[in-house]
């Protein structure tokens, strides 16, 4: 099984085993501000490295596999909106990989195949009702009902970056204002730290990135945070509030036995996730927020693609 991670920053491609195990894998950079056709080509250039690579030929494959970041249309096999990869819009990105390769193809969005493939073999393994949620340059979302992955009426559930957390706040890709991704994704936080450093608050943010204020990313406010900065710990501590609003909102809505946080940011651990657990604790339903566990996910950057194996190997029906 050849599967594939879309997102805003990488290109994820794995050859992935009947039982779950990765095979070989080739990682390349979106460089999603270049627009569609440069990614797709980008996209393709991975697939035909690893083929390469492994000795395969497509007669090899039963299928191809995509999760990709934006809202799907599950039917049409069309990404109709990614604010994280600029210029997509109704591209019908299974149809031209079926082309390309000639083979069937398989089209999902991003974080519902992490929610699968963490359940079945990472952090969510034995639960049945389970959120994920990626916090990484955005925020996405997948929904586990009874064991199934939920993707809604058309296709558009767990779009949870886009709640709205404050109804005045900063307009986001998507054209609303105030969504949780806004205020508490890796790139809120860099931008965060960034606003605070140019209105002239002190930082040793700024020395790490040699007074090149527009180099900060998340990964140093981290590292700064750690460091015991009072800046980058306080913008950290900003976004875990806000993280934890959002999952009031969905822990009171779900009422989930296990929330998995994934994606890049969650790599600070507890500095993120405890004062996010403290506000669900203090805000959300107490029935709700005493059963539920909120826990940092287990495979990384794999999840999306071994997910999306999954969702081929049930022929594109949410696997149980």
């Amino acid at each position: 099984m050849l599967a594939l991670d879309l997102g805003g920053t990488k290109i994820l491609a794995v050859l992935v085993s009947r039982d779950g195990h990765i095979i070989d894998s080739e990682r390349r950079p979106t460089l999603a501000t270049e627009g569609p056709p440069r990614v797709i080509e980008r996209l393709f250039g991975a697939v035909d490295s690893l083929l390469e690579r492994g000795g395969l030929d497509l007669s090899q494959l039963d299928s191809i596999s995509i999760a990709a970041a934006g809202a799907i249309n599950y039917e049409e096999g069309i990404v109709t909106l990614s604010p994280n990869l600029p210029g997509w819009r109704n591209i019908p990105l299974r149809d031209m990989v079926r082309e390309r390769y000639g083979i069937e193809v398989f089209l999902m969005r991003d974080a519902n195949a992490a929610a699968l493939g963490e359940q079945r073999y990472g952090a969510g393994r034995g639960a049945h009702h389970l959120i994920y949620l990626t916090v990484s340059t955005g925020i996405g979302g997948g929904i586990i009902i009874d064991g199934k992955g939920y993707i809604g009426h058309s296709g558009g559930a767990g779009e949870i970056g886009h709640i709205t957390i404050d109804v005045n706040g900063p307009v986001c890709s998507c054209g609303n204002k105030g969504c949780l991704e806004m205020l508490a994704s890796g790139a809120a936080v860099a931008r965060e730290a960034r606003r605070r450093i140019t209105a002239g608050e002190r930082s040793a943010l700024t020395e790490m990135v040699s007074s090149n204020i527009e180099a900060i990313t998340a990964e140093y406010v981290g590292a700064a945070a750690r460091a015991n900065d009072r800046l980058a710990q306080d913008v950290i501590a900003q976004a875990a509030n806000y993280l934890g609003v959002g999952l009031v909102n969905i822990v009171n809505i779900f009422n989930p036995e296990l929330v998995i946080i994934g994606g890049g940011l969650a790599k600070l651990g507890d500095l993120l996730l405890e004062p996010a657990r403290q506000v669900v604790m203090a805000r959300a339903f107490p029935m709700a927020a005493q059963a539920v566990r909120i826990v940092p996910a287990a495979l990384g950057d794999d999840a999306g693609v071994l997910g999306a194996a999954l969702f081929a190997r049930s022929r594109g029906e949410p696997p149980k």
